[in-house]
């Protein structure tokens, strides 16, 4: 290894040591806050680590059923538009790969358009459709909602995957006498769980961190969900930092439970294949 490449080397640790530093930080700092008290949060000097640790923030959480139901809002939505966006992702992307069909190439282009419109501009649309159906506050008005945003993206996932499949998998199943849905489902879906996990994943992501539509849409504390809850918090006249800590400690398990647990399936379902129309 000749001098320069070695420099190179330390030159790319240490910038990957910055950005460790510069993103952990901050969850660091959540996490130790959310230990604290109130006042030891503001005191100054300001430290990193609680002098005693407390779970009051926890158990203000625990105790309340209001900041519970946030939780609960926020895993019915998920799994439920989860759910829904896995089965017709998997329908639509399936046909898209295996069936030629007119307007075929429109539809293709049509969903991947539906990806360059920045969302808070379709809010106001929305809104108006949601108070005309009367759905307005209901886990109604944020499922179909979700499933608007997250369908065109899992739909181009579940075709890249299922491009990257043989077609004879699904020849061998037609030759002995089954049929396209049986190919599907006992033959194709099986040997895609790296892209059904990938989508499930991303799709779960978007829900369960969603703000703006859901502050919108929703209006009772019934029907609120976790990034709502947290920002509740924020009193006119004073902040729960140290709740709004907790909750986001709890809020943030979920997720990184789910990562560590199908991160192969992930990254493997994220690298398969191509988008091809």
């Amino acid at each position: 290894m000749t001098t320069r490449d070695k420099y190179f080397r330390y030159v790319v640790y240490l910038g990957l040591l910055i950005g460790l530093v510069f993103s952990s930080f901050p969850v660091i700092w959540i996490l130790s806050s959310s230990f604290k008290s109130n006042t030891e949060i503001f005191s100054i000097p300001p430290e990193l680590f609680p002098e005693s640790i407390t779970f009051t923030a926890y158990n203000n959480i625990f105790q309340n059923n209001e900041k519970i139901r946030f939780f609960v809002n926020s895993y019915f939505v998920s799994i439920i538009v989860t759910a829904l966006t896995l089965i017709i992702a998997i329908l639509s992307g399936y046909s898209f790969s295996r069936f030629n069909f007119k307007l075929k190439r429109f539809l293709n282009l049509t969903i991947i358009s539906t990806q360059t419109i920045p969302p808070i501009s379709l809010l106001i649309p929305y809104f108006g459709v949601v108070i005309f159906f009367r759905i307005f506050d209901t886990y109604m008005a944020l499922v179909l909602t979700y499933l608007v945003f997250t369908l065109p993206y899992a739909t181009l996932m579940m075709t890249s995957y299922f491009n990257s499949l043989p077609k004879e998998l699904d020849d061998a199943v037609l030759v002995d006498g089954g049929s396209r849905f049986q190919a599907l489902l006992k033959v194709i879906v099986p040997i895609s769980l790296p892209g059904i996990v990938a989508t499930c994943v991303y799709t779960f992501l978007l829900c369960w961190n969603e703000f703006l539509f859901a502050l919108t849409l929703t209006k009772s504390t019934e029907m609120r969900t976790l990034p709502i809850g947290i920002q509740l918090l924020m009193g006119q006249h004073s902040y729960e930092w140290n709740e709004m800590m907790a909750m986001s400690i709890l809020g943030t398990l979920p997720i990184l439970l789910l990562y560590l647990f199908a991160q192969k399936y992930f990254l493997a379902g994220l690298t398969s294949g191509s988008v091809k129309l």
